[in-house]
Order: C-alpha cells, then structure tokens, then sequence
C-alpha cells in the first residue's frame, strides 16, 4: 500500500539514515518557508483560508511536502482539525486557527521564531502575548508537593506526629 503524505513527510523529515547536512537544510528550508506562511496567514487572523493541499501549496510558494508538514505542525491549533492522517493531494483542508492555542503552541515548540512575529501585535497586546506565554509555561511546570516525614506535624491539623496520625498505615 502506499504511503499517505503525512507518512511520506514525517519518513523525509524524521529520517535516521538521512544524511544530517542533508537534514539540516531540509528543516532550515522548512522552516523559513513556515516563518513565511505562518506571517501571511497573521495578517488575516480571522480569515479562514482553505483548499485542497495542492491549491494551499501553491497558494503559500510551497512544495507539496513543505505544506504538509505545515498542516502536521498547526493541526493541533485548528477550530477543527483536518483529516492528516489520510489526506492527499485533492483533500479539501481549512487553516482556521485558534489564535490563543496557536500562540501558545508555538511556545510550547519554543518556536520564538514563530511567536515573536511582528504579525501578533496586531493581534494581541504585548501585556496579553506575555500572559499567553506564562500560561503556556505554567502550564508544563511540574510542581512537587512538600514530602512530609514521619516526624513531622500531619498535615491534616490534628497536631499529632504524621507517623501517629494519617500515616499511621503507610
């Protein structure tokens, strides 16, 4: 059976035997292409843009695979997602995208070259960028509850050792 483009996208740019120049120009090629579109589509964020794959590769200057990748790396921001898995060429695909998720996605990627377009000013105030950014961060911070030792007063208010109180049978 035939790969799906995704399946041909994701082999190409996650390659281990690909040699690593070739690897190497590929993402910074991806990239600056994804810089460009990601602009384009800022100017307009309440515009939804849509087409088959083909029509939206050729609308942005994109090969076929760099817009796939594309549509790979903002699935996760859409309204809707679109159909990666399966599409091809003549799937119909929508590029109508949360502005806050997309933000704060490109944060999660640590993508400062995507969050730090001069496209989101018109779209958020620094003060609210700033905020979406600490949301983001927060959001991934794992925070690790004090341990409590046997010696130590339980934490439920008794005024008993922990060891006496609610550990006790632990």
């Amino acid at each position: 059976m035939a790969k799906t483009l995704l399946e041909q996208w994701r082999d190409t740019a996650y390659s281990n035997t690909a040699d690593r120049g070739e690897l190497q120009r590929l993402w910074t090629d991806y990239f600056e292409k994804e810089k460009n579109i990601y602009a384009e589509i800022l100017k307009t964020p309440d515009k939804e843009v849509k087409g088959t794959v083909s029509e939206l590769a050729e609308k942005f200057g994109v090969e076929l695979s760099i817009m796939v990748g594309f549509l790979d790396g903002i699935n996760d921001s859409l309204v809707k997602e679109n159909p990666i898995e399966t599409m091809d060429a003549d799937t119909k695909v929508s590029l109508k995208f949360d502005k806050e998720k997309l933000y704060k996605n490109m944060v999660a990627a640590g993508a400062d070259w995507l969050y730090g377009l001069e496209e989101w000013n018109d779209i958020f105030t620094p003060e609210r960028q700033k905020e979406l950014y600490k949301e983001q961060k927060k959001s991934t911070t794992v925070v690790n509850e004090a341990k409590v030792y046997p010696n130590d007063p339980c934490p439920c208010g008794s005024g008993k050792k922990y060891k006496k109180c609610c550990g006790k049978n632990k």
